[in-house]
């Protein structure tokens, strides 16, 4: 695979989505790296291996440990890969830091979702704070996939196992009320930024990617057809030759003429 990536470009860091782990990315790195391509994974606070979570469960918690993980890396700038709630830490930190921001890639995650449906996921949430992390494991995976193996189903069931549950439980609760936050300031246009969402995703639907998007001043988002929110795990193809697409025309915008 040919890559445009010159020595010293920006990394690439991907953030995962809400009860999963860094290891989601697993199936990404080789193809990204034998392009020439520096990746960074890490896990979110209370996830995988990493510590729980202290004090208030937000997205300028999550956007700061970002910042600490590239502050400790020596990392000046990076291109932000999010999927899901993901997608919305980037956002937060491109608000907070945005001379550290090379680029964002925005996957599947929410935005405005309307009354009703911001009434469910409060409603999830509350569920979690109540009964653990696995309260809603079921349905989601009914919401999250097409047609996935059961060893594929187990895994993310022994994913959300690990992590902690006051962490998750705030986690939760940032998914549900950070749309708010995130719609009410001012956006930072200007950033590169590819929006991509899935047909079916009812949790992230197109409608609220083209809405990203547009706040964002960003081309119009990409949608992956049939899939639904875990739909990168299902078919990773599509994902990876979207984002090496992307990423590949930022580089050929900034190389030397």
């Amino acid at each position: 695979m040919m890559s445009t990536i010159q020595h010293g470009a920006d990394p690439l860091i991907f953030i995962h989505g809400m009860g999963l782990n860094k290891s989601m990315w697993d199936g990404f790195v080789p193809a990204l790296a034998a392009a020439g391509y520096e990746v960074l994974t890490y896990d979110l606070l209370g996830h995988g291996g990493e510590k729980p979570a202290v004090g208030e469960v937000n997205l300028t918690l999550f956007s700061e440990q970002l910042l600490a993980l590239m502050d400790t890396r020596g990392l000046r700038r990076a291109h932000l890969i999010g999927f899901s709630i993901g997608g919305m830490i980037n956002r937060r930190f491109a608000l907070d830091h945005r001379e550290r921001v090379a680029s964002l890639v925005i996957w599947n995650s929410p935005h405005n979702r309307g009354q009703e449906a911001q009434a469910e996921v409060e409603a999830r949430a509350l569920a979690v704070r109540g009964e653990g992390p696995m309260a809603t494991i079921e349905a989601a995976l009914e919401r999250w996939f097409v047609a996935a193996s059961q060893e594929l189903r187990q895994q993310i069931r022994d994913w959300r196992k690990v992590c902690d549950s006051r962490t998750y439980a705030g986690t939760a609760w940032t998914l549900a009320n950070g749309v708010v936050e995130l719609t009410g300031a001012k956006q930072p246009r200007g950033i590169p930024t590819q929006v991509l969402t899935c047909e079916n995703d009812v949790g992230s639907t197109p409608a609220m990617a083209r809405d990203i998007a547009h706040d964002l001043g960003a081309s119009a988002p990409l949608v992956i057809p049939d899939l639904k929110h875990l739909g990168l795990l299902e078919r990773p193809e599509p994902f990876l030759q979207a984002l090496l697409g992307f990423l590949n025309d930022r580089q050929s915008e900034i190389a030397p003429k």
